[in-house]
């Protein structure tokens, strides 16, 4: 990291010293809360019980990082009884029919298939509740390269049953070791079902109606019953200089917009973004690449349609324009418009211009993304992060919050609740073309031409949240009904005095975030926790 530092941002640095007297006080920024910095770390494709099925309880089998919880650790909403032993979801393809039930992998097995996590598979996987098609609809078997498993593993890993398999402390210890020093929910759901795309546009705008601009292939969106464009696949930002295939514009509002209007300074820092880098590997430009050492998978570091701001005009930087300088990184007016590449975040910071919203997006490899990434170069990711954050003077009003874009169709045993239903040939939630009646779903951006726009069925799948900062509660489990957007909210609420993005965004349903935190008594001056990247385990507190 430190290298790609030097290469890609040497120039900006020696512009800091002259232009500190520039920099803006973050601090000073009026905010509803202690909170001054908020960084959301956005991963990809986990499902809660892939993460935390078994949460406290690890298996602790000999040659894996171990994994002990705190006395009075509380219990999650996981798998236990009869989900484990005697589990509804079955095969019934070419696979040998009958009961799947959730199964272990260990580090050993940190390379996995890409499960299916399109909007329709996974509400034909969920079956009206009944939790019991997953195998079915969204089970893909086997590694991420398509090489054999290690001796020993599981033989459903190469079955479509592999997306009932789940993780414990022992391979996602560091996400186990935060949630149990700092807070964590059980009842957070994808805004809808959907990929990344959904998810990405849900955490921003609260919103995936409003296609303006599009090219040819609509393969990626949903008639929303009046004539215009839902998004419930994974098009590609229209004019992104990096975009190869199908690509989409939206209309309405993100919260960029909001953040710029009351100039707060803001930005989505992400891996890959900087086009003038060139990697060891010799790879620059729109094909900057990483081999993972877990998947044996290259992938491109910057991958399009993970970046949500890159769908708008107003917030677009369609080509990866650097920054002015360091000082000026998360600033209006600067050259980047917000989006940056995530080396840009560390300058930032180091030169005490930390961004009171950031948004960070790891390099593709370090995603979590099954197929290409995994939990070992994931969790690499996560740790560098929070070791930096957590040594920085501001660490004690900031929160970091880590959350994910959708499911990939790993198995979760918990039904959301449905707050907007949908009909339209994609739903498939309750039958064929329904996700229940969608005559009183959300509007679309234009609520007098759309006012009950379709393909917007949510909430989605359950998935991990966590909350990591002085002010978060102590080993404590949250059980507040949250989705994506509920961090949308929360930043409305602590920097815009509860601005809404209206336009039928699921902001106005959200739930919020603050029973995560204790801001009447912080635990702990600056309260820390250092983990080592590799393992998971702590260092230091």
């Amino acid at each position: 990291m430190r290298t790609l530092i030097s290469l890609g941002i040497a120039g900006l640095l020696l512009n800091a010293g002259t232009e500190a007297a520039l920099a803006w006080k973050n601090n000073e920024t009026e905010t509803a809360t202690p909170i001054k910095h908020l960084v959301v770390i956005f991963q990809e494709n986990i499902s809660f019980d892939h993460y935390f099925g078994t949460y406290p309880i690890a298996a602790n089998l000999p040659g894996e990082p171990p994994f002990h919880a705190l006395p009075h650790t509380p219990s999650v909403n996981g798998l236990d009884g009869a989900l484990v032993t005697n589990n509804p979801d079955f095969l019934n393809t070419a696979n040998t029919p009958g009961n799947v039930n959730p199964f272990r992998l260990g580090p050993a097995n940190a390379s996995t298939a890409d499960q299916d996590h399109d909007y329709m598979p996974e509400q034909q996987a969920a079956d009206a509740g009944l939790m019991d098609l997953f195998p079915k609809y969204t089970g893909v078997g086997g590694t991420a390269n398509g090489s054999a498993p290690p001796a020993g593993t599981p033989p459903a890993f190469n079955t479509i049953g592999l997306t009932m398999a789940y993780y414990d402390g022992n391979t996602v210890t560091a996400l186990w070791n935060y949630a149990q020093y700092f807070a964590m929910s059980d009842n957070s759901y994808g805004t809808m079902f959907g990929p990344s795309t959904v998810g990405a546009l849900n955490l921003v705008s609260g919103q995936t109606n409003g296609v303006i601009a599009h090219t040819s292939d609509t393969s990626d969106l949903s008639d929303d019953g009046y004539g215009g464009f839902t998004v419930t696949g994974d098009p590609q930002p229209l004019n992104d200089v990096c975009s190869t295939r199908d690509a989409a514009q939206m209309g309405g509002k993100n919260i960029g917009d909001l953040l710029t209007a009351a100039n707060v300074t803001w930005g989505w820092f992400m891996g890959g973004f900087d086009l003038t880098i060139k990697n060891a590997n010799g790879t620059t430009g729109c094909a900057r690449t990483t081999k993972s050492a877990i998947t044996q998978v290259t992938k491109v570091d910057y991958i399009p349609h993970h970046q949500p701001f890159q769908y708008y005009v107003s917030t677009a930087n369609w080509k990866h324009a650097r920054p002015s300088s360091v000082v000026s990184i998360g600033h209006n007016g600067d050259a980047g418009n917000h989006q940056y590449d995530i080396n840009d975040f560390y300058a930032a910071v180091n030169a005490h211009n930390f961004p009171a919203v950031s948004f960070l997006k790891a390099p593709g490899y370090q995603d979590g993304h099954p197929g290409y990434s995994d939990p070992i170069d994931e969790q690499r990711f996560l740790v560098h992060v929070l070791n930096f954050l957590q040594k920085q003077p501001e660490w004690e009003s900031t929160a970091v919050v880590i959350s994910y874009d959708d499911s990939d169709g790993w198995y979760d045993h918990q039904m959301g609740p449905i707050v907007n239903q949908s009909t339209s040939a994609a739903d498939a939630l309750t039958g064929p073309g329904h996700c229940g009646d969608g005559s009183t779903a959300l509007p679309g951006i234009d609520p007098t031409a759309e006012p009950h726009a379709q393909g917007r069925c949510g909430y989605g799948p359950r998935l991990p949240l966590l909350v990591i900062s002085p002010w978060a509660k102590r080993n404590f489990v949250d059980h507040t009904v949250t989705d994506q957007s509920s961090i949308l909210r929360f930043v409305e609420d602590n920097w815009l005095d509860g601005e809404r993005i209206g336009q039928g965004s699921f902001d106005a349903l959200a739930g919020s975030l603050e029973n995560m935190f204790d801001f009447g008594h912080r635990h702990g001056e600056a309260r820390t926790l250092f983990l080592n990247e590799n393992t998971g385990q702590p260092l230091y507190h």
